[in-house]
C-alpha cells in the first residue's frame, strides 16, 4: 500500500473488459521510475431521458451488469435523465447501438472509461497516487488525485532506420541513452574501422536486428521514443520487417507489441500506441507547437534551426548514395544513420519540444503523444464542470448544422504608408467568452430564463446566464495560469495554454463536437465583429485612419510621418483609452466586468499593402513593412507575400525583398529592377530559378489538369526507369524543377535551355508591378526605358 502520496505523470492509458468488469491501466513516469497502475471493477456510465426508462429496461435485460439509477441531471433542453451504469464498457456501447435502432439516444456513451476516470477527478497528466496494494510491479486500485505541478524527468530514445528504395531494412540507429548503437545488416568488416563514439553491431539477418532492437529497448527502457516521421515510416517498416521474418516487434513496456490503429479519416495514416511509452514524431510535435517551415523534411528543419543538416542532403540522388554506402562503406552509412537521430534530439532540445508536449498534456488532459484533439481537450475540461451544474452533454449531431460568421475583416486600402501602428486584442475570443459569459450551459439556462432581463444579451437574440456557466471559469483558470507561466518564463506552458484557449471558439463551431451550436459560436464571432467596428470608430474619432483589420487586429495610419518615439506614444495612449472605454461602457451599460484588452503590437515606419493581383482591390493577410521597436531597432516584416511562400522561386523571393527594402529605405530602386532582370537573362542567377513543389497525389491521379510539377515528376521517373532506378515520385513527395524552352524539366534530367522569359513574365514582373503600381511605375517602364534588356 502507498501510504505517502506518490506523484506520477501519465504516459499511456488503456482499458479492457475482463470477466470481473472493466479494468483501467495507466503507465506513469515517477521520480522512482516507471510505474503501472491497475484499477479493477470500474463501472462505465451513460445517460438516457427518463421517459425512455421502460424501453431501456426491456433492452437491457439481455445484457448482464446494466443498472439504472435516478439522478439529478438533465439535458440542455431541461429534460431529466437516468444514469445507466455498466460493469463492462462494451455492454454499454452495445446497448447504445440497440437503442439507436429504436430512435433512442444514449448520451455520453462514447466517453471511454480511462478518460472519464481522469476527467471526473479533474486530472490532466500529473497524478497523485495513494492507497491501493502492490501486485508485482503494479500498483492496484489506488486512489488518484490531481498533481498539477508535477513534471517528470523523462528518458528519451531517438530512433532512425535506413532502407533501400524498396523498404528493405539496412540499419537501425538508437541514440539519446547511454548505449548509442547502430544495428547493421551484414557481416563485420575484416579490417578495423575508425574510432566512433557509438557502437556498430552487425547482424547476419533482419530477424536478429529486430530481436536486438527489442532487447535494447527493454534494457535501456526509455519513457519516450522520438523520431522524424517515426510512426508512418520507421516503426511501420520495422513492423513489416518483423512480420516478414516471423519475429515479434515488442517495443512496449513489458515487451508488449504495438497496438496499431488507422486514422478514421486520413487514409493510410497510422497510430502506434505502445504500453508505457510515448511515441513522439518531431514533425507532428512541431506543427502542434505552431512552428512553420517551407518543408518539414529533417534536412530543411535542421538547417533552419541548427544551421547544419544531414550527412546526405535532400537531393535527387540521395537513395543512390545510401545504396552505395551500404554496399561499399557501411561505417559511413552507420554514421549517417545515427547522425539523423542526433539531429532529431538537438531539434527537440532547441525548440523545447518535449517540454511543450508535457505541458500540453497537463493543459489538455490528452495523452502526451496525442496531437490535434482540440475537441477532446475541450470535453476533458467541460464535462465534469457541466455535470456539477446538473447537465449532461448532447451527442454529436444533436444540433443541426448551420452557418455562422467567421472573423471580421476590414477591407484594406492598398498603397505605401509612413507611420502605421498595429493594435491587437489579446486572446480575443477567450476574452469575449470571459466578458460576455458565452457558454453552452449558460446558453441553455439563458434561453429558458423566465426573466430575459436577468441574462446577458448576445447577438441574434441569444441570452446567457449570469451565474450558471462553465466556460468563462475554464478560460479564467487557463488565462491566470498563462500569466503565471509568463512570469516564470515557462514558454512551453504559456504556448500550450494559449493554443488551448484559442481553440475553444473553433471547437464550438465544429460539427464533430458534441457542443456544436451555431448560436453559441456566433455569439463569439459576431461580438468580435462589433468590437472591431467600435474600435475603428474610436480610432478614427481621434483623427487617425484604419487602413486594414483582421479578426483581432487593426492597422492604424497616423496620417503623417511620426518619429518612432512619437508613434509608440500615440499607440500607448490609444491602448489606454480604448481599454478604459471598454471597462467603463461594459460596467455602466451591461453590468459586466471587462476582460477585453487591446495591446500595442508593432510600429511600421514604412508599410506596404498590395492589391489583389489583376485588380485595384486591396489584398487580405498580405503586407510588408519596416518595423521599429521601442529601442529603434528595425526589421523587415513580410506576411503572405511571395518571399514568405515556398511555392515561389528564390529568384522571386530575393527580388521582392530587395525591391521593398530599397523603397522602404528611400534608396533608388529603378536600377535595381533593371539590373536584376538583366542578370536573370544573362544566366547570372540560374541557381535561383528552381521551383520546389509538393506532389500531393499519385502521379496517375492527374489526368485533366496536369500542373508543371507533375510533368516534371513524370519526366524524372521515366528517366529513373531507363536507368533501372526506383520511380520515386509515383506516390507523391517533393519535386525540384526548372522551366525550360521545352517546358518544366526536373533537375535529374535537365537538358533544355532555360526559359528566361518565363521567369521575367511569371516571377519578376507580377511582383514588381504589384509594388511599383502605387508609385506610378511598372516593370516594363523600368526595364525597357533604360534599354537594359531589349
Amino acid at each position: 500500500m502507498v501510504t505517502t502520496p506518490l506523484n506520477g505523470f501519465i504516459l499511456t492509458r488503456h482499458w479492457r473488459d475482463t470477466p470481473s468488469g472493466t479494468e483501467i491501466e495507466y503507465w506513469m513516469a515517477t521520480d522512482a521510475g516507471p510505474r503501472k497502475v491497475l484499477l479493477h471493477h470500474q463501472k462505465s456510465v451513460a445517460f438516457v431521458e427518463v421517459r425512455h426508462k421502460p424501453t431501456v429496461q426491456a433492452v437491457a435485460r439481455a445484457m448482464p451488469g446494466i443498472e439504472l439509477r435516478d439522478l439529478q441531471l438533465k439535458t440542455f433542453q431541461h429534460v431529466p435523465v437516468l444514469g445507466i451504469y455498466a460493469r463492462h464498457y462494451r455492454h454499454l456501447t452495445r446497448l447504445a447501438r440497440a437503442l439507436q435502432r429504436l430512435g433512442i439516444a444514449l448520451l455520453e456513451a462514447d466517453v471511454r472509461p480511462h478518460d472519464r476516470h481522469l476527467m471526473e477527478r479533474f486530472i490532466f497528466a500529473g497524478v497523485s497516487m495513494e492507497g491501493g496494494r502492490e501486485e508485482g510491479s503494479a500498483l492496484v486500485d489506488c486512489r488518484l488525485a490531481p498533481s498539477a505541478r508535477f513534471r517528470p524527468a523523462l528518458t528519451v530514445a531517438s530512433v532512425d532506420i535506413e532502407t533501400s528504395e524498396y523498404e528493405e531494412l539496412y540499419s537501425i540507429a538508437l541514440d539519446g541513452m547511454p548505449e548509442r548503437v547502430v544495428f547493421m545488416l551484414g557481416e563485420p568488416p575484416s579490417a578495423p574501422g575508425p574510432v566512433l563514439d557509438f557502437s556498430i553491431v552487425y547482424c547476419p539477418t533482419r530477424q536478429e536486428m529486430i530481436e536486438r532492437l527489442n532487447a535494447w529497448i527493454e534494457r535501456n527502457d526509455p519513457d519516450v521514443i522520438v523520431g522524424w516521421n517515426v510512426i508512418q515510416f520507421d516503426l511501420r517498416v520495422l513492423q513489416k520487417t518483423a512480420d516478414d521474418g516471423g519475429v515479434p516487434l515488442l517495443p512496449g513496456r513489458g515487451r508488449t507489441p504495438i497496438a496499431w490503429r488507422t486514422h478514421p479519416r486520413k487514409q493510410g495514416y497510422l497510430f502506434a500506441p505502445m504500453p508505457g511509452r510515448l511515441v513522439i514524431d518531431g514533425i507532428d510535435a512541431l506543427k502542434a507547437a505552431v512552428w512553420s517551415f517551407p518543408s518539414f523534411s529533417l534536412e530543411t528543419v535542421a538547417q533552419r534551426l541548427l544551421g547544419e543538416g544531414k550527412d546526405i542532403g535532400d537531393n535527387y540522388d540521395k537513395m543512390a548514395e545510401i545504396n552505395r554506402r551500404y554496399r561499399e562503406d557501411r561505417t559511413a552509412l552507420a554514421v549517417y544513420n545515427i547522425r539523423d537521430c542526433e539531429l532529431v534530439l538537438r531539434i527537440f532540445e532547441k525548440t523545447k519540444l518535449l517540454q511543450f508536449v508535457v505541458e500540453r498534456a497537463q493543459t489538455t488532459g490528452l495523452q502526451a503523444d496525442h496531437f490535434g484533439g482540440s475537441i477532446a481537450a475541450f470535453s476533458h475540461h467541460y464535462l465534469p464542470r457541466m455535470h456539477r451544474l446538473g447537465f449532461v452533454a448532447p451527442n454529436v449531431g444533436d444540433v443541426q448544422q448551420g452557418a455562422f460568421p467567421g472573423g471580421y475583416v476590414i477591407d484594406s486600402r492598398p498603397g505605401f504608408y509612413d507611420s502605421v501602428v498595429v493594435l491587437d486584442y489579446k486572446s480575443l475570443y477567450p476574452s469575449i467568452i470571459r466578458t460576455f459569459l458565452v457558454d453552452p450551459v449558460g446558453h441553455a439556462e439563458g434561453q429558458a430564463a423566465t426573466d430575459p432581463a436577468s441574462c446577458v444579451a448576445g447577438p441574434l437574440g441569444t441570452r446567457f446566464s449570469r451565474d450558471r456557466h462553465c466556460l468563462p471559469e475554464i478560460v479564467t483558470t487557463l488565462w491566470n495560469a498563462r500569466d503565471e507561466a509568463k512570469r516564470e518564463r515557462n514558454e512551453p506552458l504559456s504556448q500550450a495554454l494559449k493554443l488551448l484557449m484559442n481553440s475553444f471558439a473553433g471547437v464550438l463551431g465544429a460539427s464533430e463536437c458534441r457542443f456544436f451550436n451555431p448560436e453559441v459560436v456566433s455569439a463569439i464571432t459576431l461580438r468580435g465583429h462589433e468590437m472591431v467596428k467600435l474600435t475603428r470608430r474610436f480610432v478614427e474619432d481621434r483623427g487617425y485612419e484604419v487602413i486594414y483589420g483582421d479578426t483581432d487586429s487593426i492597422f492604424i495610419w497616423l496620417k503623417r510621418t511620426h518619429s518612432n518615439e512619437e508613434a509608440h506614444a500615440v499607440a500607448a495612449d490609444l491602448v489606454d483609452d480604448i481599454n478604459a472605454w471598454w471597462k467603463r461602457t461594459l460596467r455602466d451599460e451591461h453590468r459586466l466586468e471587462s476582460y477585453l484588452e487591446i495591446e500595442f503590437d508593432t510600429h511600421f515606419r514604412k508599410f506596404f499593402m498590395p492589391t489583389i493581383r489583376g485588380s485595384d482591390v486591396g489584398s487580405k493577410k498580405r503586407y510588408a513593412g519596416l518595423s521599429a521597436d521601442a529601442s529603434g531597432k528595425e526589421e523587415m516584416v513580410f506576411r503572405g507575400l511571395e518571399m514568405a511562400r515556398s511555392d515561389w522561386t528564390p529568384l522571386a523571393q530575393q527580388f521582392q525583398e530587395g525591391l521593398l527594402s530599397r523603397i522602404f529605405q528611400g534608396a533608388p530602386h529603378g536600377d535595381f529592377v533593371a539590373d536584376y532582370a538583366r542578370a536573370t537573362l544573362a544566366g547570372e542567377k540560374d541557381d535561383l530559378l528552381i521551383y520546389r513543389k509538393r506532389l500531393r497525389h499519385h502521379l496517375s491521379a492527374y489526368q485533366v489538369n496536369v500542373p508543371p510539377q507533375v510533368r516534371a515528376a513524370r519526366l524524372a521517373d521515366e528517366h529513373n526507369a531507363r536507368m533501372n532506378r526506383p520511380q520515386q515520385y509515383q506516390h507523391g513527395g517533393w519535386i525540384r524543377y526548372v522551366m525550360t524552352t521545352m517546358g518544366p524539366e526536373p533537375l535529374e534530367t535537365l537538358r533544355s535551355p532555360i526559359d528566361y522569359e518565363h521567369y521575367l513574365a511569371k516571377q519578376l514582373q507580377p511582383i514588381a508591378d504589384s509594388i511599383l503600381y502605387p508609385l506610378g511605375e511598372s516593370f516594363s517602364s523600368l526595364t525597357t526605358s533604360q534599354q537594359r534588356l531589349f
